[in-house]
């Protein structure tokens, strides 16, 4: 198999940066806490998996409404100490988005601001790689909403499920003549991705049950394609 195409980025040089550049006290604490050294064997990388349902796709318009977190690593799922949040948005539900995850005014308004529960959520991000299925919504909405809050930013490596799906699938999208020849798509979701390595059905758009099924889903790509030696830095976006 040919390396998966992952970025040269040393976050464990940057994140020394970032704690020494960070304003906010939280993200230098979080900086500090520091990222493993490029070199770590995937079996050795502590990592926790991350989802967020939002009130739609653009992080410029759109607003996280709930969070879902999940440590693990390659041995085990540490769900004793899973955590999920539904938070209070800035910006208006959206009637799509309670279609799809179900979290209503009802649900919000009571519910914290994401500055209320960010240092949980930090902690629990604090030394470990965040594994994510498509980096297109939590890392963007993330930074979105700490410069909207803070001023600053956060950055921070993802393994992405999805872009390691689509790497094995590089022909996913049949052409127009395979399509008459009856060729089918490959879905890289994450439920039809699932299915793939026999990992049973979980109901989708909740933050946690996702968070979830994302860090199995990872498990089954490096037993069956990669190797717990993989060096987290051929992984890491």
């Amino acid at each position: 198999m040919s390396e998966f195409p992952t970025t040269n980025r040393d976050w464990h040089e940057e994140f020394h940066k970032l704690a020494a550049s960070a304003r906010d006290s939280r993200l230098q604490g979080y900086y500090r806490a520091g990222c493993v050294h490029p070199d770590t064997a995937i079996a050795d990388t502590p990592m926790v998996a991350l989802d967020f349902e939002t009130t739609g796709l653009d992080p410029d318009r759109h607003s996280i409404v709930s969070v879902g977190l999940v440590p693990f690593s390659l041995d085990g799922i540490q769900l004793g100490e899973g955590r999920h949040w539904v938070v209070r948005p800035p910006l208006p539900l959206h009637q799509t988005s309670i279609t799809i995850h179900g979290i209503t005014h009802t649900d919000i308004d009571q519910a914290p601001d994401l500055n209320d529960i960010l240092d949980d959520v930090l902690a629990a991000m604090a030394g470990r790689i965040v594994v994510v299925h498509y980096r297109s919504i939590e890392r963007p909405f993330f930074d979105v909403a700490m410069q909207w809050r803070l001023g600053e930013g956060l950055r921070f490596p993802v393994i992405d499920t999805m872009a390691i799906e689509a790497y094995l699938h590089p022909d996913r999208n049949p052409g127009r003549w395979q399509r008459l020849r009856g060729k089918k798509p490959v879905s890289i979701r994450l439920p039809d991705s699932r299915l793939r390595y026999g990992l049973p059905h979980y109901a989708a758009h909740n933050a946690l049950i996702d968070a979830i099924a994302t860090a199995e889903l990872l498990q089954a790509q490096i037993l069956h394609h990669f190797s717990p030696a993989t060096a987290v830095r051929d992984l890491w976006l």
